[in-house]
């Protein structure tokens, strides 16, 4: 659980990175990175959800 956190906490950071350099200075580039990031995000929480729950259940 320890290790998907930190995944989540890394992948966000490459989020707020590329969100904010397509929102301050117009990058396309950072903006297609950033909804990439954003995918992946969505995904690892989905991961988290399922064993936070597995873990609450013990």
């Amino acid at each position: 659980m320890k290790n998907l956190v930190e995944k989540i906490n890394a992948q966000y950071e490459a989020f707020a990175k590329d969100a904010a350099l397509q929102v301050e200075k117009g990058n396309k580039a950072a903006g297609t990175r950033a909804r990439k990031a954003a995918l992946e995000l969505s995904k690892l929480l989905k991961d988290f959800r399922k064993v936070s729950v597995e873990e609450a259940k013990k």
